[in-house]
């Protein structure tokens, strides 16, 4: 992969990764506003407690993604970005482009997540 490439994927990388910052932190401050809701009757404590389950959820399922982005960036340094870490063949760009966080080409994708 040629430099200018890898200069644009490292760009949507860090770019994501400030847009998920950004989203833990404010889901951070929801549940703690949440946390300190005085609650009136027991359909109250209800509703707050789905809403800190799916801010939670959501949360959960961004730093994933954060760790996964960390990892991609770490492989654009390493020179591995564009590897498929299954079979060794590259990753197109059209798919890093969907994903810029890509672990496995499009071949081995649907095989890790069955064996998951």
């Amino acid at each position: 992969m040629q430099k200018q490439e890898l200069d644009f994927f490292k760009e949507q990388l860090l770019k994501a990764k400030e847009n998920i910052l950004q989203n833990v932190e404010l889901a951070s401050t929801e549940l703690e506003q949440l946390q300190t809701q005085e609650n009136n009757d027991d359909m109250d404590f209800a509703s707050m407690r789905s809403d800190a389950m799916i801010e939670q959820l959501v949360s959960d399922q961004q730093k994933a993604e954060l760790t996964d982005i960390e990892y991609a960036l770490n492989r654009i340094e390493e020179g591995t970005y564009n590897t498929c870490e299954m079979c060794s063949e590259q990753i197109g760009a059209a798919r890093l482009k969907a994903k810029p966080y890509a672990k496995f080409c499009m071949t081995c994708r649907p095989l890790y997540e069955r064996s998951n």
